[in-house]
């Protein structure tokens, strides 16, 4: 399979972590405000909006946190390599 074949099979793989998580977030929310879920679904997905949110928000902080080391360093004309918490 060539590589354009597999960007044509999976369109949401194109999208970052971070607009995946959002367009999924943005679901859970439309399905819990039609008010047609059982108790059980609507916790079920209130928790996963939870878990993405959070998500968001660190992904969120860890752009932030580039973007002012970006314009740290460009005063100087050197921009260095961004170091994420997580490595």
């Amino acid at each position: 399979m060539s590589e354009s074949d597999s960007q044509e099979s999976a369109p949401q793989g194109d999208l970052p972590d971070f607009e995946r998580s959002v367009a999924e977030l943005e679901a859970l929310i439309e399905r819990m405000e039609r008010g047609e879920q059982s108790l059980e679904e609507a916790l079920r997905d209130f928790e996963r909006g939870i878990h993405l949110t959070r998500h968001c928000q660190k992904a969120l902080g860890a752009a932030e946190q580039k973007v002012a080391i970006l314009l740290e360093n460009s005063e100087d004309g050197d921009v260095g390599p961004f170091r994420s918490d997580d490595s």
